[in-house]
Formats: structure tokens, C-alpha cells, sequence
């Protein structure tokens, strides 16, 4: 297929972009008062990216896109309506205005409705090392896919196939404005290098992969180390058994442990807190894990992949622990779940930022060791979580270990608990942070879980 662009991605100036971003949003900001309402806010966004995907030496897709994104929202008291537009024709703006109005007169008051309080604006407006744009063309970016597809295949004669490999790269700007006065701009660069294969063929064919993602290009892992690594978990997993029914110690890699946060992390949002869809409700000042667990917030981190000095209603951002001695200190609040709650929002309107689960033992090997016997679990299957209730069942595969000593690759099963009981039968968290998420995590190694086998 033909290649559609020589040029690498970009959005031209990023600082003009945003200073047009701003000025815009001054000006739908005076369009709301104009039009009588008592508070507004407006988030505009660019973005520009680049992916590509290829398979067994040939070239699938190239995908080079360019986003626009404007949203007002407008308050009459405590009546609010959302309209949104990608076109900056002026006509076009005045219309978004215009339909938010006309919604926000049409809803019904909500006491939680409302801007955040103007007291808790972020006046610390910091960048965190968030901007770097990669000089990389599609041309280029089909020879490194191709290039980290062929290092994997060519490894180990057992890889067979390919499910391919990608590289993506993106750029994106945005500026949030209010009617307290409020402004806030932030720029951010993503960029990522994947593959996935295939080794063993027929019914025993497996699959798996590897990927690397950092705000800079230089914060990748290298193209020929990222097929080895694919190559090398595929064949690993080749002739899986299963296992006997029974309770087992459970020991999370890395890169499925921080799912268990995410679990958390979703228990405690507003929205499932106010909702009364949360198995943790009322758990402020309960301990939930050991006393010497903590996990906290990051939001200043250097290169942070959610690092940022304001949510996404201006509010400042601050370091604080979600968890402290095992017990939880706070919930994930925005304004608006915070006011439903009767409680003050904790600058996570948007989400959390940075997590970071401390560590008590040391790398994976040490782990296994640790653990001596059971099961360390590297995917999981399934959606099968019960957030009321905390009920945990998922599909899991990964391999069997003894004498600390991983023995052989496992699959078809099942591992079930609940969530509660999860948390406090946690033994150790590992030094082996997986980076490529906000959530910063080792391995985690659970006391007892029931895995469903044979």
C-alpha cells in the first residue's frame, strides 16, 4: 500500500496553538455571560498522531489523524447544560453557546451542580516534562515496526506467526478556562512500539507480546528488544496444563497486578460512591490491606504519564496517600461527587494521577522464591468483578511454580475471591515496577486465592 504522508506528525507551535486556544476560550467564556449565565467553563483541544500496523513483513494500516474538540458548559444557577463543536467557525461557536443555554434552561436544578469552589483553583501552573515531539514520518515508523516484528519471528524458530506489530506517536494540547478566572494550558507527546506472536502451531498454537510506552521516543525500548521479549513470552507459554482445583498462593506480575488497584481505585471513585454501587462505601479510616501497605498519589512526577498541576475542573492537584499503614485515607473525588457526598472534592475530577504502590520485597525472581509454591499469574480473561459486592472471578493463565522455580506454562483456568479478602491477604508488593501505566506497581503476591483447574 502506499504510504500517505513523508512528513512527521506534528501541530506547528505548540505554545501559538495554545495561546489560540486561550483566547478562544476567553471569548466563548464572555459569549456565556452574555447570554445570562452565572457560571460557564470551556475545554478546547488539539491532537495530531500517527499509527501504524504491519504483519508478517507487510504493511496493514497507516493512519495518520488531526483532532479538534471544543466544550461549553454553562450554569444558570444550578441548571447546567453541555453543548460541543469541532469547527471554530465563529457562527458554529455562537451555536454551541447557544444550545448549552438553551439545554442548561430545559434541566431541572441540581444542588450538586456548579463549578468547583474558585478557592481551590490551581495557581501553580507547572509543566512536568510532558513535551516531546518525535521526528518520525510514516516511512519510518512502518521500517521500525517491520523491524521489531522481524527480530521477534526470526528469535526463536517456534514463533511461526504474527499477530504484528505497531508504532504509534501522538501529540496533543489543551487549555481549561472558567468563570473564576481560571486558566490552565497543558501539551503532552505519547509514543509507543509494540508486537505481538505467535509460536507452536495448531491447537497448540499461543500467543503473546510486548510493548513500550513514554512521553519521549528516547524512553522507548528498543525495536529488536521489544520482539525478543514478545518472542520469548509466546514460546513460553507453549504445552500449557492445568491444574488441580484448590487454594493456591497467587502472585501477580506486574502488569496485571495494577489491575487490582484499578479495582480500588473504582470502588472509591464518587460516582460509584454516591451511587451506592460500591463495595467500599463508608470505608474512610478502615483498614482494607496490611499495615505496612501504601500507595500514593503522584501528581508532580517528571515524566509522569498523568502528571498534571490542576483536574479537569482546575482544582490543584496535590501529593497525598489514597492508603497509609493498609488504612484508606480518602476517596477519588470531583466536585460533583464530592458535593453529593457532603464532602470536599480531592482534585481528581478526570481521575487519579500517578499512583504509586510501595514496595516491601524485591524483583520477580525473589518473589518466586518467596512464594515457593503456587501460581503467578501473567493475563487475564474476562470482565467478571462485581463492584457491590466485590465478588472477584476472572479467567487467568501464566505458569505453575515450585521450589520458587517457574515449572510450566497454564492456562483454562480460573482464579475467584473477593476483593476485601484479596486486599488484606496481600504479602508482598515487588520492586518490579511496571512503568508503562499511572498506576506504578510491582508484582503482588496474594496469600490465598481459589483457582478453579481441573
Amino acid at each position: 500500500m502506499d504510504v500517505i504522508s513523508h512528513s512527521p506528525i506534528g501541530l506547528g507551535d505548540p505554545q501559538a496553538r495554545l495561546d489560540t486556544l486561550a483566547d478562544l476560550s476567553q471569548r466563548l467564556l464572555e459569549h456565556c455571560r452574555a447570554r445570562g449565565a452565572t457560571q460557564a467553563e470551556v475545554s478546547c483541544s488539539e491532537e495530531a498522531g500517527l499509527s501504524v500496523n504491519v504483519r508478517m513483513g507487510e504493511v496493514e494500516t497507516v493512519e495518520s489523524t488531526r483532532d479538534r474538540g471544543i466544550a461549553v458548559t454553562v450554569y444558570f444557577g444550578q441548571r447546567k447544560g453541555s453543548a460541543s463543536t469541532a469547527d471554530l467557525r465563529e457562527s458554529s461557536l455562537d451555536a454551541t453557546v447557544e444550545q448549552a443555554c438553551a439545554i442548561a434552561r430545559y434541566t431541572e436544578d441540581d444542588a450538586a451542580a456548579g463549578l468547583a469552589d474558585a478557592a481551590l483553583m490551581a495557581s501553580d501552573l507547572r509543566e512536568f516534562d510532558s513535551w516531546h515531539p518525535w521526528a518520525i514520518d510514516a516511512d519510518r515508523a512502518v521500517d521500525l515496526a517491520l523491524a521489531c516484528e522481524a527480530a521477534g519471528r526470526e528469535s526463536d524458530a517456534r514463533v511461526e506467526n504474527s499477530d504484528g506489530a505497531s508504532v504509534g506517536s501522538n501529540q496533543s494540547i489543551g487549555v481549561y478556562a472558567n468563570s473564576h478566572g481560571f486558566i490552565g494550558r497543558e501539551r503532552t507527546t505519547q509514543h509507543t512500539l509494540g508486537c505481538a506472536l505467535i509460536a507452536g502451531r495448531g491447537e497448540g498454537m499461543q500467543r503473546d507480546g510486548w510493548y513500550s510506552i513514554g512521553l519521549s521516543a528516547d524512553d522507548l525500548e528498543s525495536a529488536t528488544t521489544i520482539g525478543r521479549k514478545a518472542a520469548e513470552r509466546a514460546v513460553s507459554r507453549l504445552a500449557p496444563r492445568q491444574i488441580p482445583t484448590g487454594e493456591y498462593p497467587v502472585l501477580f506480575a506486574a502488569e496485571v497486578a495494577r489491575s487490582l488497584m484499578g479495582h480500588l481505585v473504582g470502588a472509591v471513585s464518587g460516582g460509584a460512591l454516591y451511587r451506592r454501587a460500591s463495595f467500599l462505601l463508608d470505608s474512610v479510616g478502615t483498614r482494607l490491606f496490611p499495615d505496612w501497605f501504601r500507595i500514593e498519589e503522584q501528581p508532580f512526577l517528571v515524566r509522569g504519564l498523568r502528571s498534571s498541576a490542576f483536574d479537569a475542573e482546575g482544582v490543584a492537584t496535590r501529593e497525598s496517600a489514597l492508603v497509609d499503614g493498609g488504612v484508606l485515607q480518602r476517596y477519588v473525588l470531583g466536585s460533583y461527587s464530592a458535593r453529593k457526598l457532603g464532602l470536599q472534592t480531592t482534585g481528581n475530577a478526570g481521575g487519579v494521577h500517578n499512583l504509586h504502590v510501595a514496595a516491601n520485597a524485591g524483583d520477580l525472581p525473589s518473589m518466586l522464591k518467596t512464594m515457593d509454591r503456587g501460581l503467578l499469574v501473567t493475563e487475564l480473561m474476562g470482565q467478571g468483578v462485581n463492584t457491590i459486592t466485590g465478588d472477584y472471578s476472572r479467567g487467568a493463565a501464566g505458569f505453575w511454580v515450585e521450589g520458587g522455580q517457574i515449572q510450566y506454562a497454564v492456562d483454562g483456568i480460573t482464579i475467584a475471591g473477593n476483593l476485601r479478602q484479596m486486599f488484606q491477604s496481600i504479602e508482598a508488593v515487588g520492586s518490579d515496577i511496571d512503568r508503562r501505566s499511572h498506576v506504578r506497581t510491582g508484582s503482588i503476591l496474594l496469600g490465598r486465592m481459589t483457582v478453579a483447574g481441573e
